[in-house]
């Protein structure tokens, strides 16, 4: 089904947040599931919207920035 939406429109570019996770700080099921796809990983890297909602969790850096990018969001890394 094809339906048409009118998003809002800015001229700030959407910023998302990248930063380093250690697997142990994520719950128990989201850890079980990282153990199974990225065995022996123990940090990930997320990315999070302006809001602090948490969009993606990858296995490095570079993937999370360029994941960002490649939705037209704007990385910015946080320590």
């Amino acid at each position: 089904m094809n339906m048409k939406h009118e998003f809002e429109t800015s001229d700030q570019t959407a910023l998302v947040y990248v930063r380093a996770v250690d697997v142990a700080d994520l719950p128990v099921e989201v850890q079980e599931q990282v153990h199974e796809e990225v065995p022996g990983a123990d940090q990930l890297f997320a990315v999070h919207d302006a809001e602090g909602q948490r969009l993606a969790l990858v296995k490095d850096r570079n993937l999370a920035f360029t994941l960002a990018r490649e939705n037209d969001l704007e990385p910015v890394a946080v320590h």
